[in-house]
């Protein structure tokens, strides 16, 4: 299985304007390539393949831009390989061969984004502190941890808070971990970031919520700035460094709870959510983006599938928030504020949070419920009612059979000359004689 190593680096002043060129280069044969295969579409034209873009595009345009040969040109063939996969993903998403979301085409880049450039082979060469990368030369690095094999390929990575970081891609090997027998279901939440099946809940640090004061106290001084301005450019690089905080202490607290979990329990469980449609809803977009459930599910599939451990996923429509664990009845839809409910059938007294997560863990290893009901059979069945007793002290049956009769007894057959037909016996009475 493949497997990627970042670290960061720190190119001196000359190196980062190697590196703008080198981006600059990268992105103008990607956007050059790819308006030429929509002009090509929009005439009925299909698009042509890998080779005969390299040879259009960097060959035959290193002849009248000369700018072009003073950059590595092992990047430039990656930009034109990652556009021929894009276009492979965008049709087998449109055919049906690619499952999952469909897949967008590809689109242009902007320099004020994120910047890549790879090289692979033999281009480059990894030194106990540095790295040589061609026409840049040797950039210091941080070894944060070894290096499992050779790596294939590394790419050069630059942020929008301008860190740089090279990343490796690496052949490794399954590790296997001491095996425990045991097995947890995961209920994801707002409020507790995660509720074991054994009772158990994880807060999360919500990096987010701790600095939208100072987010927003920063985007108030960018806005004030004139555009294309140094001022503007240096609040913008503010605003994107924590920005880059804000993600990094969100993925190292997903990288850690997901290494804890792999190493203590063999299968984990976790429920099929729909995180792009809950975004959606804009009263829990930003809470739920500050969670980072789907990174949390994919770092946790990958370290499953690296330690040797069983990873499921259950169907999204699954009642286990409306069912109890311990005796399967269902309960019926509650609202998000219902957190602590009692079952109708058992009595038994529920978190809502801790019966889902068995409720999860359930449905991959259902275990054995036991119910008992007494039955009586009644030799003279009684009708129940509400109120057993009406007025005048009777029973509700006797009172309507009375009612019944006094009915029959005072029918009587309606002339229509009369001005009335009620009895003869009814007197009407006044306030006044």
């Amino acid at each position: 299985m493949k497997a990627r190593y970042k670290y960061r680096i720190y190119p001196n002043h000359v190196q980062i304007k190697k590196f703008n060129q080198l981006f600059g280069c990268c992105r103008y044969v990607w956007n050059q390539s790819l308006a030429y295969c929509n002009q090509l579409y929009s005439n009925g034209i299909k698009k042509p393949s890998y080779t005969d873009l390299t040879k259009q595009f960097i060959t035959q345009a290193k002849k009248d831009l000369l700018w072009l040969k003073e950059v590595a040109s092992t990047p430039l063939q990656q930009s034109l390989k990652d556009l021929d996969q894009a276009y492979k993903n965008f049709f087998n998403s449109c055919t049906g061969k690619r499952k999952g979301i469909k897949v967008q085409p590809p689109k242009f880049k902007s320099r004020k984004s994120r910047q890549t450039a790879r090289f692979v082979g033999a281009n480059y060469q990894i030194n106990p502190d540095k790295i040589y990368l061609p026409k840049v030369g040797k950039i210091k690095i941080v070894w944060s941890r070894p290096l499992a094999t050779q790596p294939t390929s590394v790419t050069i990575i630059r942020d929008s808070a301008n860190r740089y970081f090279a990343s490796f891609v690496v052949e490794t090997n399954s590790e296997f971990l001491p095996k425990t027998d045991n097995s947890i279901g995961i209920d994801l939440g707002i409020t507790t970031f995660a509720t074991l099946s054994n009772g158990e809940k994880i807060l999360a640090p919500k990096p987010l919520k701790r600095n939208l004061k100072k987010l927003a106290k920063f985007q108030r001084k960018f806005a004030k700035t004139e555009p294309g301005s140094k001022r503007r450019e240096r609040h913008r690089l503010t605003i994107a460094k924590l920005h880059g905080k804000i993600k990094d202490i969100r993925t190292d607290f997903l990288h850690k709870l997901s290494t804890d979990l792999v190493r203590k329990y063999d299968t984990i469980v976790l429920e099929d959510l729909n995180v792009s449609g809950l975004i959606r809803n804009r009263k829990l977009a930003k809470a739920i983006s500050d969670l980072g459930w789907r990174q949390f599910r994919t770092l946790t599939e990958g370290k499953c599938e690296k330690y040797d451990k069983e990873f499921r996923i259950i169907n999204r429509w699954e009642p286990t928030s409306q069912k109890c664990s311990c005796c399967g009845f269902k309960g019926g839809k509650k609202e998000l504020n219902v957190r602590e409910w009692t079952c109708l059938n058992c009595g038994t007294f529920h978190d809502r949070d801790i019966n889902a997560a068995i409720n999860i863990l359930e449905v991959v290893q259902p275990t054995t419920k036991v119910k008992t009901i007494e039955t009586k059979v009644l030799d003279n069945p009684v009708q129940l009612s509400l109120f057993n007793v009406v007025a005048e002290g009777q029973p509700e049956t006797e009172q309507k059979r009375t009612w019944r009769k006094r009915q029959t007894c005072c029918k009587k057959e309606a002339d229509f000359s009369d001005v009335s037909t009620r009895p003869e016996s009814f007197v009407q009475l006044s306030l006044f004689d």
